[in-house]
């Protein structure tokens, strides 16, 4: 690859964003939770082999991560499994989790991409085991993890998956490119990132890519996060390249990467929170957005910034985990809403129950992103 890796600097975050790229405040009673008893974060459609959502029983099949929705939702991460649902807002179908019970190479899962081919009749997974499933490895150690079932639908609108394939670390930080995540201790949004895998092929010449989230390596600034990158090599596996985009200087987390091609240009998308930017660079928790003419770059923000949608100044945490579908729907679940004004470190220090009051861990309402050129933000609910 000759491409220079890109960069987002804070330079780029001190130029004003349109006014329009705010979502409106959420009435939390406008999206009930979507599976009851649990926690649901990082949602996520099952994609075709084309890249859009597959499809059950006239519905949408996604997954997302999950937890018992009890006790402080701060600590969902450290339980967190991947769970299948299927249908549509407002009727949405819990079909349980998506691995047997002690089959992750991790002590919890998060975040995943999904394949159903059904012409293979398969279900390809790529997800991000997080420390050891056997307590020998550093806590937050991430590396990601291939596995793939057989996929039966069946005559109640579910999915039955068999035949699990054994699971195997495909791609782990190498040191080099980017820092190893070898940490027993670490703050959520500060810890070394090598997760959120998101396979692509790219439709410009059929090759296929893995985008991660990332910390770069040799970083003169702790606030390092990067967009990873490895290239399929055809064997089921995938080799390190350089990142698709550093961020040096600005934020410590560029979660959830993920390409849209529209218009005939390559769209990187990422989230991160106000709370990981570096000292003395300002933005909100939101969807950031970069455009360029081919994957590998070289891409520049949308909107100058990179802002593309924002959580309103009212309820700056209501909603995170933002994706752009190849429909331009936009999907995110929703955080903590109607703290009017308090942050999530005042509720939390309140107790758990009041911060599970204000925790919605429900998938947040679709909404509709419009791109026209270098600018983009919502177009209204999707």
């Amino acid at each position: 690859m000759s491409a220079p890796v890109s960069r987002w600097t804070p330079a780029d975050l001190d130029r004003p964003a349109p006014p329009d790229v705010a979502l409106p405040v959420l009435d939390a009673a406008a999206a009930p939770r979507t599976l009851p008893g649990w926690d649901l974060w990082d949602p996520a459609p099952v994609r075709t082999p084309a890249g859009g959502p597959a499809r059950i029983d006239g519905g949408e099949l996604w997954q997302a991560l999950s937890a018992p929705a009890a006790g402080d939702p701060g600590a969902r991460h450290d339980t967190a499994r991947l769970r299948l649902l299927a249908g549509a807002p407002g009727a949405w179908r819990d079909l349980g989790p998506l691995l047997p019970d002690g089959a992750s190479l991790g002590s919890r899962e998060w975040a995943a991409s999904l394949v159903l081919d059904d012409e293979r009749g398969t279900l390809d997974v790529l997800y991000t085991a997080a420390g050891g499933r056997d307590g020998t490895l550093p806590r937050f150690t991430q590396r990601i993890v291939a596995t793939s079932a057989r996929a039966v639908r069946t005559g109640d609108g579910g999915l039955r998956l068999t035949d699990w394939t054994p699971h195997r670390e495909v791609l782990g930080a190498d040191g080099v490119l980017y820092d190893r995540t070898d940490t027993d201790d670490g703050e959520p949004g500060f810890i070394t990132a090598f997760r959120d895998p998101f396979p692509f092929r790219d439709p410009a010449d059929g090759r296929e890519w893995l985008l991660f989230a990332a910390s770069a390596a040799g970083s003169a600034s702790t606030f390092n996060g990067a967009v990873g990158l490895a290239a399929a090599t055809g064997d089921g596996g995938y080799r390190l390249a350089p990142p698709l985009l550093r961020a040096d200087g600005v934020t410590t987390e560029l979660e959830r990467p993920h390409v849209v091609v529209h218009g005939g240009r390559h769209h990187l998308f990422i989230s991160t929170q106000a709370r990981t930017f570096a000292p003395g660079v300002t933005g909100p928790t939101g969807l950031y957005g970069f455009v360029a003419p081919a994957l590998t770059g070289p891409y520049r923000p949308l909107n100058g910034s990179g802002l593309v949608l924002r959580n309103p100044p009212a309820e700056p945490y209501q909603a995170y985990s933002w994706l752009v579908l190849p429909d331009l729907r936009v999907a995110a679940f929703v955080d903590m809403h109607s703290l009017g004004g308090r942050t999530p470190d005042d509720v939390t220090a309140a107790g758990p129950e009041t911060a599970r009051r204000h925790f919605g861990g429900t998938l947040a309402p679709f909404v509709r992103l419009r791109i026209d050129g270098d600018r983009a933000g919502p177009a209204g609910p999707a």
